[in-house]
Parts: C-alpha cells; structure tokens; sequence
C-alpha cells in the first residue's frame, strides 16, 4: 500500500487511483526563460523518482510536465536579447534537456507540452469561467472572481479569504474587482506578442495554462499533481480554483510538493542572487552525484546545498559502486568447494528488499530507501571477506541485480562499476572490442570470432547490437 501526505489535507492518505493499475501525473515545470538552476532540478527528479517508482511497483503512468514558453520574464528576455519569445523559448528548452539528460530524466513516455500550443484550449475554459459567473472581462483583461469562490478558496494553501485580503501580497488593480482577483487574460501592450481571442488581442495569464493542459492530457480529474514548495500559492490555489469552475471536475485529488534547496540555510532565490545553475554544478559533480544528493534527503525537507554536501553524496555512491565491483570480482572467480554460503547474508537481503519497498511506500522516502541500500552494501561487504560457495555465489549474483536495479531504474542513479576479469580492466575490453569490430569492417571473420571466443572463455558476455556491441560479466 503506498501512502502519500497530500498537501490538500494536510494528511499521509493511502493512494487510490482513478484506475486500478494506472497512474495520471501532472506537474508543473520550468518557465524557460534561462537556464535552470539546482532549484528547478529538485523537482524535475524527484516527481521522475516518483513515476519510476510507481512503474516498478506494477502501474502504468502517464506523466505530463510542462513548459512555460511565454509570461514577462520571457518577454523581457527576448527584448534583452533581441530575438522572437518563440527562439528563447527554443533556446532554454534545449539547453532544459541537455542538462536534465545528465540528471538521467526519463523521456521516454514523457508528455511535455508548451504553453503557446495550447492558447484555443485555454481560451475556451475562460468562456466557460465567464459563462457561469466566475470570471469577468475588463478593460481586455479578464479575470477570475474570487468572490464568486470564496467558500473553497484557499483550500490547499490554508489560508482564509480574511487572511489573504488583509495579509497577503496581492497585486492590486483598478480595473478588478477585489486585489485577490487573478488574470486569466491579459490585454495585449506594444511590441509584446499576442493571440486573438473574444477579448481582443492578448496573452493568457500564468495560472490557466496549467489548467488547460491537464484538462487535454489528464481530464478534468486525476491522480497527482506536482510541483515545488513554492507554487502552493498562488499558483496552485489559482488552478484548483479556475479548474473545478471551468472544466467540472474535481482536478487533482493527490497534491505533492517538495521542500525548498538551501544555500548557507536561506532559502536559494534568482531574486536574491543565490542560486547555482545546474549546468555549473554538473561541471564539478557527475549527474549521477547531483541525482543521489537530490535523493538522499525526502523530498518534503529542505535540502542545504554546498560542494561538501555533494562530495558526501559522491563518496556515499562510491560505497555502493566498490562493493558491487567487489561482488562481481568474486562472481568471475566462482565458488570454492568449503566455501561460505552466506545464509545470514541471505536473511538480511530479503529484509533489505522489504525495507526499501516499504520506505518508498511511506510517503516515497527516498533516504530512508537509499539508507536500506547502504545496509545492504554494509552486510555484502563482511559477506565477501572470505571464500564462497555455489549457493553463496548465485545469492550475490541476486544482489548485484538488486541493486543495480534499484538504483538505475527506480532511483535514476547509473552505477559506474569498473568490471575487471583477471588483469584486464573495462577500458581494456572496450579497446579489444574495437579491435574485433575492425576486423568485422575488413571482413577479416577468423579474426573476429577469435577474438569473441576468447573474451567468451574468460567469461564476458557479448551482445551485437545495431549501433555498437555491448559486454557484461
């Protein structure tokens, strides 16, 4: 049973899903108007984390994350700049993937649509607002009337219509009706691109974008919607909000955000000048380090980020990575008759697995998961001080895909194993493959079974593919 603390309640609730065995997700991704930062790859790995996780457990996701491709940081930038919204938005959607590929973000499935391919869908959801009497146009403009909604509003970021019309910063205008009010449309200004709706020229406000495309993707009712800390509110109020009026569905019935990232216990911040663009961080740190360090805490506490903090993560995924390299050098050795058949270690492994699954179930505790892993790792080692048996041998090999498994397909984390059969390193085997795949490109077939039948008999395994020949042990 997996169990999720789902911000609308305030409560850790068991995960039911609309369909037995499916999984709908939508979260809220990067406005690309510069490069991300360590901030924006929080979440970018961590709701990744989580759709892996869930495919690991049996379901079958579908998993929507935006792009936010037009508002006034943008607007700004490509007048700065020089260029149309469309080429800065290109620019930063490229350079999106080529850092989060790094990050080992899975693409494959992914529904990852852009703000300005969806204006018609969000114009028709703001007929539908003004249709009922909860939206109002003005001046061109229109927006949402929270009057209309008072009763619900603020349920997500529990505040009270009093509290936030007193307390809160909420730009004021004089063309709406009350400061909490909130632009679904936006009248088009000078040299600023614009879409053609029943309103006049315009642009859509932040919020409905959102709205419009989960509606596409998802429906009006889904599973899970996701995001950062910091769009509880108003963000995320505003689209509970525009979307239960406006499409007649419940929207999202599980909401998970995860903390803030740190510097130096403040909270990091493009206002404050505080932040580490992750593209920077990946020239000293390998992905795979960013990912682990992302992981290694839950995702609901804030994370204090510093280079000492990311060199704690690399050491602690070299623990891992040298005991599964040591595991496989007893595996090529094989087993030795009055060997050790590591039943104790046997025990332990199977509560091992437990513990991780039960961990991620909880809320998708990715630390105390990871801490599983590290117990594990910590019993394998004493397990290969001495001589091991058949029994022992085909245990470890269970252990070696376990881990591998876990850590590549559900945590996201590639493991860097230096396989080594006698004196021959991996590099090693990769230079005498080239060797073979030359001999195969001249023809020279004595040449390239020799070599194959040999690597064969020490025990390495070869696959031709397609584009390149792959080898394990």
């Amino acid at each position: 049973m997996i169990r999720i603390y789902n911000t609308l309640t305030g409560k850790l609730e068991e995960f039911k899903p609309l369909k037995d065995g499916e999984v709908s997700m939508y979260v809220c991704g990067p406005t690309v108007y510069n490069y991300i930062h360590i901030g924006n790859a929080r979440p970018a790995i961590f709701f990744d984390t989580v759709r892996r996780y869930f495919e690991f457990r049996g379901y079958k996701v579908k998993y929507v994350q935006n792009f936010t491709d037009v508002d006034d940081k943008m607007i700004r930038r490509a007048n700065e700049e020089g260029i149309t919204l469309k080429e800065v938005a290109d620019k930063y959607i490229n350079a999106y993937f080529e850092d989060t590929q790094k990050v080992n973000l899975k693409e494959e499935g992914m529904i990852r649509p852009k703000a300005t391919d969806h204006i018609g869908e969000m114009i028709k959801i703001i007929k539908k607002l003004i249709q009922d009497g909860y939206a109002y146009e003005s001046q061109g403009d229109v927006y949402f009337n929270v009057e209309k909604y008072k009763d619900s509003y603020g349920v997500l970021s529990k505040q009270s219509i009093e509290d936030l019309q007193s307390g809160a910063r909420i730009d004021i205008s004089e063309i709406k009706k009350s400061p909490l009010d909130f632009a679904l449309w936006k009248k088009a200004k000078t040299d600023e691109p614009s879409w053609k709706s029943p309103w006049g020229e315009g642009r859509p406000g932040w919020h409905i974008e959102c709205s419009a495309m989960s509606n596409k993707y998802l429906g009006p009712t889904f599973d899970i919607h996701g995001g950062g800390q910091d769009l509880i509110f108003p963000h995320h109020e505003n689209e509970i909000a525009q979307s239960r009026c406006g499409t007649g569905g419940e929207f999202a019935r599980y909401w998970i955000h995860n903390g803030y990232i740190n510097i130096k216990g403040e909270k990091m911040s493009k206002s404050k000048g505080n932040f580490f663009l992750l593209r920077d961080v990946l020239k000293d740190f390998d992905g795979n380090v960013v990912r682990f360090f992302i992981l290694s805490s839950h995702y609901r506490k804030p994370i204090d980020f510093s280079d000492n903090e990311l060199n704690q993560s690399k050491a602690g995924l070299e623990r891992i990575e040298n005991a599964v390299t040591r595991a496989k050098e007893k595996v090529l050795n094989g087993p030795k008759d009055s060997g050790d058949s590591l039943e104790e270690l046997k025990v332990f492994f199977q509560g091992a697995k437990e513990k991780f699954v039960s961990s991620m179930d909880e809320d998708f505790n990715t630390a105390q998961g990871i801490g599983s892993i590290f117990e594990l790792v910590k019993e394998l080692n004493k397990g290969l001080e001495g001589d091991i048996s058949k029994e022992g041998i085909e245990l470890l090999k269970e252990i070696i895909d376990y881990i591998m498994d876990v850590m590549e397909n559900v945590l996201g984390v590639k493991l860097k194993i230096e396989n080594q059969v006698g004196n021959m390193t991996g590099e090693l085997i990769e230079f005498i493959l080239d060797l073979r795949k030359d001999a195969r490109d001249n023809k020279d077939w004595a040449l390239s079974d020799k070599i194959r039948d040999r690597l064969l008999e020490m025990g390495i395994k070869i696959k031709d593919g397609k584009d390149k020949t792959t080898w394990s042990i």
